[in-house]
């Protein structure tokens, strides 16, 4: 059974193993890591009914003592409430230092699971199984763990590594479509980013799902380990996003991750050639319509901005945006409020 293996090294190394039906390996992988340990596994309802008794019975097969805690599918659950309650499940296990968590599902539970592992006796060790593109590609690498509050999306949050990621991308084959594309949508994004060879090659479809999954991680480790806190050049991950959080928050989550992200993409396209970028709309709007993206965004400038101004990328009377220069190159620019506002009614209104 073969599989890439991709290595992070942060303030905490760990290996990412990418290949098709690799679950079962998953005892392999973390026995040289944690030895005989307690595993608190955290899914969600549409993971668990697919694939949750397979996970617990490879674990327990291997000698491993496993717990289960479900959480209903959906961005609504990456909420206060879960994070406690997950917590109180995790203290009712007697889990301790030496025990681990492992994430089964995709970028809500991820991120739950990391928060709680990096709360938990102030600090537990945690493993990333991603059964989503999308957890693949981006949120299961890099240690960003964060719940929503109120006030907007991932706003409660810490940097906190896993210690092992496994994909399997065979996971992913009873992804419906429209949870598959949101997927697409962050891939996309890497190649606008940082690789125009990868977004050349997403204009044939479908791609190879082991070896595209493998150059977005590639990516994201390179910047990660460049940045890992998040205060420099870890901001062009963020292409797409401070519009499509927006985005998500009016929507009151109704529109997806990824569709909010493409949707977002394009608007900062948009945004380019106001300060002084290159015009890549065109393309960019041909390829995620290629990938069956809606673009239309229902929101006016006012309510962007509006939702935009609790983004965690405004720090002060300032707001920095990803921009695109060509496809391949995006800078950070860092723009006034008022600025900022009046560049958006450009381009909204």
């Amino acid at each position: 059974m073969s599989y890439q293996t991709i290595r992070v090294e942060a303030s905490t190394g760990y290996d990412i193993h990418i290949g098709r039906d690799i679950l079962s390996q998953l005892p392999a992988f973390i026995r040289p890591l944690l030895g005989e340990c307690r595993l608190a596994v955290l899914t969600d309802s549409t993971v668990d009914e697919l694939y949750g008794d397979k996970l617990i019975d490879i674990l327990t097969s291997a000698g491993y003592a496993a717990d289960k805690f479900v959480i209903p599918a959906g961005e609504a659950s990456k909420c206060a409430d879960n994070l406690l309650e997950f917590l109180n499940f995790l203290a009712d296990c007697r889990l301790t230092r030496s025990d681990a968590i492992v994430a089964f599902g995709g970028g809500v539970v991820g991120d739950m699971a990391g928060l709680s592992a990096a709360l938990y006796l102030r600090g537990v060790k945690y493993i990333q199984v991603p059964t989503t593109l999308l957890a693949a590609v981006d949120s299961s690498v890099g240690g960003k763990t964060a719940i929503d509050i109120p006030a907007g999306k991932n706003l409660v949050g810490a940097f906190y590594q896993p210690r092992l990621v496994c994909c399997d991308t065979a996971l992913m084959d009873t992804l419906s479509p429209e949870i598959y594309r949101d997927g697409c949508a962050e891939v996309i994004k890497y190649g606008v980013i940082l690789d125009a060879g990868l977004y050349a090659a997403l204009r044939e479809t479908p791609f190879n799902r082991e070896n595209v999954v493998a150059r977005c991680v590639q990516i994201k480790r390179d910047v990660v380990q460049q940045d890992e806190f998040d205060n420099g050049i870890r901001g062009l991950l963020n292409f797409g996003h401070t519009f499509g959080h927006a985005i998500e928050k009016l929507s009151n989550f109704t529109v997806s991750h990824g569709s909010a992200v493409a949707k977002g993409m394009l608007i900062a396209a948009r945004f380019a050639p106001l300060c002084g970028l290159g015009n890549i709309t065109t393309d960019l709007a041909a390829l995620l319509e290629c990938y069956g993206f809606d673009l239309s965004c229902r929101y006016s400038a006012e309510e962007l901005y509006d939702a935009m101004l609790s983004d965690k990328k405004r720090r002060g009377g300032n707001i920095t945006l990803v921009l695109p220069r060509t496809i391949g190159h995006c800078e950070l620019v860092t723009l006034p409020i008022e600025e900022f506002h009046d560049k958006l009614k450009q381009i909204i209104d």
